[in-house]
């Protein structure tokens, strides 16, 4: 049977569309393989949000190429938001690929893969090679990725939702490779859950391009309630679902029936990620965010109210056109202030047909670097001291299998998704019970179980 490898850059969705794919492949007898030398098939499901992650996918396809000197019949591809971005174009910087397939057509792969290998074998000849470029919209592609192909003992899932996006912030680009917001209906992902559930799946994640605004062009509000609150009120009320979190979300999405739920649904984890971007009022007009820093800080200050021990996460971008220093002080200011249990610090990157990217006043590449290492050392230095303050205190966690860096040690996460190291047995894959925490490294804690784990 041929063999598979995909390799997936970015965000959890990217995640679970390579997961749509990978099941969609086996069901039709390919073998996914962990090793690109193994592969008659490689697959790389792509990023666009920053040009890093574009230029490494370029660049990992230009030395895949090289395994076509032993394998001739090898198909190449490219999947998702790059390939939805630059299209066409991308066999001109890739000319060797074979495969072209947008956002909106994951579930077309397998079909695409089989049409390919086919004409390959029976055809090595390099010019003749056709290549398949489809990054067409097709209504109801929000619904196609639905099914999963568990790991062994995989206690945790992400769920797609939604896909698209409508906010147009000025230097993103993910309406253009994801399209406007499409929702899933309610029926539809609940039924999803409960099969994860039969398989022994405790804890879902959510998935969005802006999750807490989940249906609102399509589905009505019930007793006051938005159809994100509705759907979180159904997918906790699954039997056997100990744990639901989403991401990634809006502030402007915070309304109060959401922060209310937090008060309602003891399954709805202690923890929200809320992007911030920037703490100048004056960036966050022109990023297009809809919100001032004083709005954010009220915002932080009701969802804290609404759960004790709630643990909030963000997104910064520092170097943003126009960033003064002034304006990025403001941003340091209100991470002191917020205090945030982690955060994603990025340096700004020009994305094409955005409106940031012919803005003027450039920020140089130093100063984004320095600022970058600045507001780091900010978000490290809370993220450890929210870390040192659990050390000799009992949490609870979700134990989820072995740990990647010791299959000795089984590895969990806290409620406020904070990973916990210990000592177990492989049997306890899948259990909920409190761990004492003993110290802290890094971003991990270490720990014993409370109860004899035997």
């Amino acid at each position: 049977m041929p063999g598979v490898y995909i390799k997936t850059y970015g965000c959890q969705m990217n995640e679970r569309d390579s997961d749509q794919v990978s099941k969609m492949l086996t069901e039709r007898g390919y073998a996914m393989v962990s090793k690109e030398s193994d592969a008659d098939v490689i697959l790389l499901n792509t990023c666009s949000v920053r040009d890093m992650a574009e230029q490494k996918a370029i660049g990992k396809m230009g030395m895949i190429r090289k395994l076509r000197q032993n394998k001739p019949h090898l198909v190449l591809g490219y999947l998702g938001c790059m390939a939805q971005a630059r299209g066409e174009s991308l066999l001109k910087t890739s000319p060797h690929v074979d495969l072209v397939v947008g956002t909106q057509k994951f579930h077309r792969v397998a079909d695409y893969v089989g049409e390919l290998l086919q004409a390959r074998m029976h055809s090595l000849i390099d010019d003749e090679r056709r290549p398949i470029v489809d990054t067409d919209e097709e209504p109801g592609s929000q619904s196609t990725i639905r099914d999963q192909d568990l790991s062994h003992q995989q206690v945790t899932a992400f769920v797609s939702i939604m896909q698209g996006c409508n906010m147009h912030c000025a230097f993103c680009i993910v309406p253009q490779t994801r399209g406007a917001e499409r929702a899933r209906p309610i029926d539809d992902i609940v039924t999803e859950v409960r099969s994860l559930v039969e398989r022994g799946v405790k804890e879902v994640t959510l998935l969005g391009q802006i999750v807490n605004l989940y249906g609102r062009h399509e589905f009505s509000k019930v007793d006051g309630k938005c159809p994100f609150v509705q759907l979180l009120e159904a997918v906790c009320a699954v039997d056997g679902m100990e744990r639901v979190r989403f991401t990634s979300p809006h502030p402007i999405g915070y309304r109060d029936d959401l922060i209310d739920a937090f008060t309602r649904l003891p399954n709805l984890v202690e923890h929200v990620h809320l992007p911030l971007q920037s703490g100048s009022d004056r960036i966050l007009k022109i990023m297009r965010r809809g919100y001032t820093a004083e709005k954010f800080l009220s915002l932080v200050k009701r969802i804290r109210a609404a759960r004790p021990g709630m643990a909030i996460t963000t997104d910064v971008i520092v170097g943003f056109p126009g960033e003064t220093d002034e304006d990025f002080e403001m941003t340091r200011a209100l991470c002191e202030e917020v205090s945030f249990d982690n955060a994603f610090v990025f340096r700004y990157s020009p994305r094409q047909n955005t409106p940031a990217a012919t803005m003027d006043e450039q920020v140089p590449e130093e100063v984004k670097e320095h600022r970058n290492q600045e507001l780091l050392e900010v978000v490290n230095r809370h993220c450890s001291d929210k870390l040192q303050s659990l050390v000799g205190k009992s949490v609870e966690i979700l134990c989820e299998g072995p740990s990647r860096h010791n299959p000795n040690r089984l590895t969990g996460r806290t409620r406020t998704n904070k990973i916990v190291i210990f000592e177990g047995s492989p049997r306890h894959v899948g259990s909920v019970f409190p761990v004492n925490i003993t110290h802290a490294s890094g971003f991990t804690l270490y720990g014993d179980p409370v109860l004899h784990l035997d």
